[in-house]
């Protein structure tokens, strides 16, 4: 299973993910881990907590529709299991993710950042979790 080499379009996403987590930071002085955005605005605690959750988990749904409105074109998507396995999946993720007090995008963007020790150890636990899964399933059992 190849997967494609998209530099331009990788660096640009990383440049926005890093903005928009130096907005979040700088405006509401909140760390930009989806995960927790999202359960925090399941679990919110009051309205204006909630609120801007929301607000940052519509704009995540709806990028897509933007990218159709300005290239005429829906970003290429394909997802080479079920629907089921997508949602093991998502189950999985959610208890690492609580297991690992925050996502990836929390300690990899912000955590590293703000040089904590717990994103320093998080990230390479990731990355090396995510290398050996990889090797697992496309040359042990043949994905």
């Amino acid at each position: 299973m190849p997967t494609e080499f998209t530099p331009l379009a990788s660096f640009g996403g990383g440049l926005l993910i890093g903005l928009g987590a130096v907005l979040l930071m700088l405006g509401l002085g909140r760390i930009f881990g989806a995960t927790g955005i999202l359960s925090g605005a399941v679990f919110a605690q009051d309205r204006e907590e909630m609120d801007w959750r929301i607000v940052l988990i519509a704009g995540m749904v709806l990028a897509p529709g933007l990218i159709f409105a300005v290239t005429g074109t829906m970003p290429a998507l394909t997802v080479p299991i079920s629907p089921a396995m997508i949602v093991v999946g998502g189950v999985i993720v959610g208890l690492g993710a609580s297991l690992g007090s925050g996502c990836t995008s929390g300690h990899g963007v912000c955590g590293l950042a703000r040089l904590s020790v717990r994103s320093l150890i998080a990230v390479p636990t990731f990355m090396a979790t995510a290398a050996i899964t990889v090797f697992l399933i496309r040359h042990v059992f043949g994905g």
